[in-house]
Order: structure tokens, then sequence, then C-alpha cells
């Protein structure tokens, strides 16, 4: 997960997240963010570097997200905060 600043004025943040899965898989960033639609944002592979990548501009809050590899549900490994999930799992953690 990578960090920008939105606008001057902005306390919107553009957050880069990345995962690695094999060539040609469908990847999705799933979160709170995302209205329920687990394939709102796609991400977009990147075979130099064996990574799905996708950049979002978040608002201020606290977002929990997963991300959806050939409908596997996965947790961010480069994630430093987490939650527990209504399934007994566990959810990734950005706070913008």
């Amino acid at each position: 997960m990578k960090r920008t600043t939105g606008g001057k004025n902005s306390r919107c943040r553009k957050i880069s997240f990345q995962v690695a899965a094999e060539p040609g898989s469908e990847v999705f960033w799933v979160g709170t963010f995302s209205s329920g639609d687990p394939k709102h944002y796609q991400m977009h592979e990147d075979p130099d570097r064996g990574v799905y990548q996708v950049a979002l501009v978040l608002p201020p809050g606290r977002h929990e997200y997963k991300f959806a590899v050939n409908g596997e549900w996965r947790v961010d490994a480069s994630c430093l905060d987490w939650a527990p999930d209504a399934m007994g799992a566990v959810n990734s953690v950005v706070s913008v």
C-alpha cells in the first residue's frame, strides 16, 4: 500500500494497492468504499513485476478491504492493520 496526498486542500488520499497473483487472473479490490460491489474496482496486471495493482482516491476514514483473486478472498499481506469480519476471518484496514 502506497499513499500520496490529494490536492493541497483535499483530505482525500490516493492509495495504491498491489497483490501478487498468477498471470491472467481476475483480481479486484473490494472494501467498504466499493459500495458492496465486489467487481467495482478491477486491479490491473503488471506482468513485469508479477503483481496486480490499483490506485484509489479514498475519503477520510477507516476503510476495510480484501482482494478477490479468481473468486477467492485474500488479505493484503503488506497491511499492518486488521479487523475481524462477519465471517470469522479478518479484513485489511487502511486509515485515511
